[in-house]
């Protein structure tokens, strides 16, 4: 009999690209296109595991520089793959160890580390070897079987004052998926959003991406949205675009009718995010969330230790599988709590995401998902599914899913066709504003 765990015979980095809305943040408007790339593992026991990570060539190039280190590999050491890979790791010029204080879209790929996908397609892998999902695996194992998720509201603009090739789903028999691609940016547009969400999949909490209009004005669309759902948890992002003394006053009132604050103020006046944050804990009671000011290990410990943050969204995507799950471990041990940001994705991310969730002890705020905005271009036959309000964790060994190599090759094709591969939210707003350029400090229709 064969002893140990089955070797990866065959790694593949295939780039992929979807649609989009023209979704408003603080980097600009979404482009038609988003890209992403996958990682596909076959062994020698005939099995094949899947990952997703963020696109760009840039990611897609150092996936590919990881093939000699991965096969041939067991798949049960895939610890001491990742960690082989670390250590090959150089510095990569343009990484000033910032990482996304001020939410610059060209510093988002020196905070997203490739090898993860590598990690979820192993870890498939090897569930699939032990004949156990894959949120067994991480952590203490399984801590329940759905995960609760919220409606992530955008404002959206309106596709026709660009000319790039959006998609049309103005024909659709879904109501959703009609609304999703029309212009949206007053309060009553968004509640309106949250309303058909609701209908779909039955969210009862809501995330505001706020950094587009003036803050007062975001403010409006949330008390809105409390009234519309009283019961319901009510978020803001607006991405470290308020000045401290904005947020201050902006999120003062908001005490009783705001959830928590997601990354309200950045660095200014010579002192960091964290020192920033910290100060507007100080003057508002409201718990703070953040993506942006603790993206690794060394700035969480600045983070806590300044008491900056209560809740850490620990994408497995910046922090790795088992480093989020780890994340959430700690974050229990210590009376915090523990979440996930989300990008634009796939259905693969969306079931990753699922299983690191599943795994996460204690009480986790309801993750982001960006797959909302994505549904319907599925690259599995069996993605989970959100009902309501709450992401199904599937009950199969590994990931528990079935890869679609014809979507996945018709994804490959479309990528393929475009003219770039790296997110830049400037292009679409330079329809709307001549010259427009970002700033980490104005709102993106404030100029």
């Amino acid at each position: 009999m064969e002893k140990g765990t089955p070797i990866i015979k065959e790694m593949q980095v295939i780039p992929v690209a979807g649609k989009d809305s023209m979704l408003m943040t603080l980097s600009g408007a979404h482009a038609p296109f988003f890209t992403r790339n996958l990682v596909i593992l076959k062994d020698s026991a005939g099995h094949r595991g899947i990952g997703e990570i963020h696109g760009g060539d840039y990611t897609c190039e150092s996936l590919k520089a990881c093939i000699p280190l991965v096969e041939g590999q067991p798949v049960g050491a895939y610890r001491r793959v990742l960690q082989t890979i670390h250590r090959a790791a150089a510095g990569t010029a343009g990484d000033d160890g910032e990482g996304i204080q001020t939410l610059d879209i060209s510093k988002l790929k020196f905070v997203v580390k490739a090898e993860w996908a590598i990690e979820c397609a192993m870890l498939d892998l090897l569930g699939q070897y032990l004949d156990l999902p894959m949120c067994e695996l991480l952590g203490e194992g399984r801590q329940r079987d759905r995960v609760e998720t919220l409606g992530y509201l955008f404002y959206v603009s309106d596709k026709k004052k660009a000319d790039l090739p959006y998609l049309d789903e103005s024909y659709s028999d879904d109501s959703w998926f009609r609304l999703r691609r029309q212009e949206m940016l007053s309060t009553e547009r968004l509640v309106e959003q949250a309303g058909t969400l609701h209908d779909k999949y039955g969210f009862c909490n809501f995330k505001l991406k706020g950094g587009v209009l003036e803050g007062e004005k975001e403010m409006e669309t949330v008390r809105a949205l409390k009234k519309q759902f009283p019961e319901g948890r009510i978020n803001i992002d607006p991405n470290g675009a308020w000045s401290l003394r904005e947020a201050v006053d902006l999120c003062k009132s908001m005490e009783g009718i705001l959830t928590y604050i997601e990354d309200p103020c950045g660095p200014e006046a010579g002192f960091s995010s964290r020192e920033i944050m910290a100060e507007f804990k100080n003057a508002v009671n409201l718990p703070v969330a953040t993506n942006m000011i603790a993206t690794n290990w060394r700035q969480f410990y600045h983070s806590v230790a300044l008491k900056a943050v209560d809740i850490v969204l620990a994408d497995p995507h910046f922090w790795g599988f088992e480093g989020s799950v780890r994340m959430a471990q700690l974050l229990d041990d210590w009376g915090l709590t523990w979440g996930s940001h989300s990008n634009n994705h796939f259905d693969i991310t969306l079931t990753a995401f699922a299983h690191v969730a599943a795994a996460a002890p204690g009480k986790p705020t309801a993750l982001d998902t960006h797959w909302i905005w994505q549904d319907g271009q599925n690259l599995l036959k069996d993605a989970p599914e959100i009902r309501d309000g709450y992401l199904q964790v599937p009950d199969k060994p590994g990931m528990g899913v079935t890869i679609d190599m014809d979507k996945v090759e018709e994804a490959n094709r479309l990528y393929g066709k475009l003219p770039s591969h790296d997110r830049n939210d400037a292009e679409a707003m330079q329809y709307l504003i001549p010259g427009w350029q970002y700033d980490s400090k104005r709102p993106a229709l404030v100029r």
